[in-house]
């Protein structure tokens, strides 16, 4: 306890008083001290998305109450936490987000008052819109692209032609908004930014894996495509050889070796290679 400031103390008070252990597990996760939520509380929550007597609503509604804190601590952990369940926790949490109309609305959050609150609102902003995309692609792709089945019978490598380009766009779109956090070296000082940089640095690695794949796939198709089809696969190829840069830009912050295209070739793999 002894990180916690004294307004953590009295929320966790009054959430023992009223015998909500969801709301005392998120705010517990979420305390003003400068480092990120602490495991026992993130392994709770996770134990709570795969009880059935659970209500997946009211985690949810608790982790989005909790963002209407001044503090870009509480709101960077509480983004954290969610990132965090949506990668660990059962999938009916993320069914229930990708659902909602709305998940977080804090493009014009902004903490004046704290040391490093400018900067750190700045990727607060970022890591939301983040969250969003990937809520947003779950609903229209109908998956979790950082989960799917890899390799040569995998999901991407499989998919038929109409549905590989109605795809790619929507992974791009999420990659995009996975890389417009950008960070530099010198900007990852504190406990919290720093673990958010490490779950988003998984989430590149796993759905760049399932957007090589998908594009190897859309190249083998090429020559059997349609006129308007071709067309779009191409643009969507361009897009991918640029995403590639700013791919190999997001990883050197993790000091990760270069990470380039696998050979396009029908004796490729498929999977994501590192020098």
């Amino acid at each position: 306890m002894s990180g916690q400031s004294l307004t953590d103390r009295i929320a966790a008070a009054q959430h023992s008083m009223t015998g909500s252990a969801i709301s005392k597990a998120v705010c517990k996760a979420t305390t003003h001290e400068v480092s990120g939520p602490k495991k026992k509380h993130l392994d709770y929550l996770i134990h709570c998305t795969n009880e059935l007597n659970v209500s997946i609503p009211h985690l949810a509604d608790t982790l989005m109450e909790r963002t209407a804190s001044n503090s870009w601590i509480v709101v960077f952990k509480t983004l954290i936490t969610t990132h965090h369940l949506m990668m660990y926790g059962n999938e009916r949490l993320m069914q229930y987000i990708a659902s909602r109309n709305t998940l977080f609305n804090l493009n014009n959050f902004l903490d004046k008052a704290a040391l490093q609150g400018y900067n750190m609102s700045t990727f607060i902003r970022r890591y939301s819109r983040y969250l969003n995309e990937k809520a947003m692609s779950y609903r229209l792709g109908e998956v979790d692209f950082t989960k799917m089945k890899r390799g040569a019978d995998g999901v991407m490598r499989t998919m038929n032609t109409e549905k590989l380009i109605k795809t790619l766009p929507i992974i791009q779109n999420q990659l995009d908004a996975l890389l417009d956090f950008q960070p530099n070296s010198n900007e990852l000082t504190n406990g919290v930014i720093n673990t958010a940089f490490m779950l988003l640095f998984k989430d590149s690695i796993r759905l760049f894996a399932a957007y090589n794949e998908g594009v190897i796939n859309m190249l083998e198709k090429y020559f059997d495509m349609r006129k308007n089809q071709c067309k779009e696969a191409l643009e969507i190829y361009k897009t991918f050889l640029n995403r590639m840069t700013k791919l190999s830009e997001f990883l050197k912050v993790a000091e990760v070796p270069f990470v380039r295209l696998a050979p396009c070739s029908h004796g490729c793999d498929g999977n994501i290679c590192l020098e």
